[in-house]
């Protein structure tokens, strides 16, 4: 399985600043036999859009994986980037994590992000923090190779 994550950060885009989440999500991810790339890209929709859309056209990828922009500020901008380009959206996965967040902190209710499918390739948007990245992507990841299969047409077992 491969997956593609994107950092989305002005900061780090820039150089001002170390990407932390990415790293964190390439390493649980590797942990778990995966094998990843990893990009960094701005806070603007047309930049955002377009990484998520050559990944997923390139056919390379089972999942894609954001991480940052799905707060309230301004520049937060990573839902509304992501949704047009969905085929189906998988609001159960952003549900989960957001319930699961909740059990740390009552701030993950401003928690906009979004999951879905493009093809049989799943994005999913994930808070910037090493943490809250981690912990959200643990949420779903088992449902993955699964949600992959079925959206290919391949029987899957239950």
């Amino acid at each position: 399985m491969r997956a593609m994550i994107i950092t989305v950060s002005d900061r780090c885009f820039q150089g001002e600043m170390e990407d932390r989440s990415g790293p964190a999500l390439e390493t649980f991810l590797s942990e778990r036999g995966w094998l990843c790339s990893r990009t960094l890209v701005p806070d603007e929709e047309d930049a955002i859009a377009r990484a998520i859309n050559e990944a997923a056209s390139s056919g390379e990828y089972e999942l894609i994986l954001t991480t940052g922009g799905t707060g309230v500020s301004p520049r937060d901008v990573t839902p509304e980037a992501t949704k047009p380009l969905l085929d189906k959206e998988l609001p159960g996965i952003a549900e989960a994590i957001r319930m699961k967040s909740l059990e740390k902190t009552v701030n993950a209710m401003l928690s906009r992000g979004v999951a879905g499918m493009i093809g049989s390739c799943t994005v999913v948007n994930l808070p910037g923090s090493c943490r809250g990245a981690v912990e959200s992507a643990s949420v779903f990841i088992d449902c993955i190779g699964h949600a992959s299969a079925i959206a290919k047409g391949v029987k899957a077992d239950g």
